[in-house]
């Protein structure tokens, strides 16, 4: 089905820590409008698409975007308005010809991705598909993701010394996503109440989870399987079980890492994986080492890539020659998918059937800077990863993500009842 632009416009907006963003606005010949708002994040790996910025101190220190805002409306809009596309795939192209680069720092990231997915919305509307039918990989069934709820924060998410930086909870054994979506929230609100009657402060990090003065991994493992339990759940892999995101690059460097005030070595953080792998029901593992550590990265996914998921995230950057190569060396064994790292949707989705094709498995995610746009829930179904992390069940730049799977799951329901998709990640 072809589109032709008649119209594109960005403009600056505010993401969920209040610094600029860009949204999009692509209006179709036919009259119709799709909107796009654009993430950013902050523990970003070296590799990642560039995010333009205007680096004007006199305007929200530096971080201001109105330099990518006048690419899409004038070097992008000249480009695109008036031409006919017949596939998303075209219209990503046009835009990684114009830019010109490989890391698209020439128009930004930021500017190309909220085009790409304001077009994809207009692409599905010209089909009368819904959105997530227009984002399947290899032809692999859609299904509704287990979510993984960041429900403590550290690192770069939050002002205190915990140096990883996601605690998450998976109700991977729940029968269905409402009833995994409802386990995030209920146990979400006992870990609030045990962290207060330790005497630890409500304050949030950037995605919503809270943010206790804790220190050590260990203390905040111990914290959530007393949570789980007390919400009635079963701390286990079968039940409601944990993943964890220490982005290790942010602590660490050249194999060398600092955790808890004492300095470790790429084997002894491996060894310190093994240890609460086997002590808690710890089922994923992302960026455990930094993205400068590929002997340990290799070490760690020979050690414990048969036992648990192995995310590659900083060193991945959603980036199909770089997920190929690491594929090749035989380094984790998922990849974290985040559009705004690599730029448009048909890389993002290239970098998913890669995936598919080596048996890696693959996580939707958002970024810590968000906004109220729900693409990525619409993409994790569509591609049938079965997995989405989108912060904790609070924050309703968070939430919009896990309500649009309710709706979405809604609008799947059979006259009889029963849901028209699958629940849960997709066996490899």
């Amino acid at each position: 089905m072809t589109i032709t632009l008649a119209s594109l416009q960005a403009h600056e907006i505010l993401d969920s820590r209040g610094r600029p963003t860009l949204q999009v606005a692509l209006t179709t010949s036919t009259g119709e409008e799709f909107t796009a708002q654009v993430p950013s994040g902050a523990s970003t790996g070296s590799g990642e698409a560039v995010e333009l910025r205007d680096h004007d101190p006199e305007r929200y220190d530096g971080k201001g975007v109105l330099t990518a805002v006048a690419h899409v409306n004038e070097a992008i809009a000249d480009a695109l308005v008036g031409r006919p596309f017949a596939a998303q795939a075209d219209l990503d192209a046009a835009l990684l010809d114009l830019d010109g680069t490989r890391d698209k720092s020439a128009l930004g990231a930021n500017a190309i991705v909220g085009v790409s997915i304001a077009a994809v919305r207009a692409f599905a509307a010209a089909a009368a598909r819904p959105l997530w039918s227009q984002l399947s990989v290899d032809g692999a069934a859609p299904r509704l993701p287990v979510p993984h709820f960041n429900v403590v924060n550290g690192g770069a998410h939050a002002p205190n010394a915990l140096d990883f930086q996601e605690f998450m909870i998976a109700p991977i054994g729940a029968p269905s996503y409402p009833e995994a979506l409802r386990a995030g929230a209920e146990i979400y609100g006992r870990l609030r109440t045990r962290l207060a009657a330790a005497g630890h402060a409500g304050g949030l990090g950037d995605e919503g989870g809270f943010a206790p003065e804790l220190s050590h991994p260990d203390e905040v493992l111990q914290i959530l399987v007393a949570a789980i339990d007390d919400a009635g759940y079963r701390p286990d892999r079968h039940g409601v079980a944990i993943a964890l995101d220490p982005a290790a690059s942010e602590f660490g460097e050249h194999g060398s890492y600092t955790v808890a005030g004492r300095r470790w070595s790429s084997a002894d953080l491996i060894g310190y994986y093994e240890e609460i792998v086997d002590r808690f029901p710890i089922w994923s593992i992302e960026d455990g080492l930094g993205e400068d550590d590929s002997t340990g990265w290799q070490e760690l996914t020979a050690r414990l890539g048969e036992r648990v998921q192995l995310v590659g995230d900083d060193n991945f950057v959603t980036n199909p020659r770089i997920i190929e190569q690491a594929i090749a060396d035989g380094i984790g064994n998922a990849a974290l998918i985040k559009v705004n790292q690599i730029g448009t949707v048909t890389e993002t989705l290239e970098a998913m059937s890669l995936c598919r094709q080596a048996g890696y498995a693959a996580m939707i995610s958002h970024r810590s800077g968000e906004t109220p746009d729900t693409f990525i829930a619409d993409l994790a179904v569509g591609s049938g990863c079965g997995q989405l992390k989108s912060g904790a069940p609070a924050r309703g730049e968070r939430v919009a993500k896990y309500n649009r799977l309710l709706e979405i799951a809604g609008e799947a329901r059979r006259p009889d009842g029963s849901t028209g998709l699958a629940f849960g990640i997709e066996a490899r």
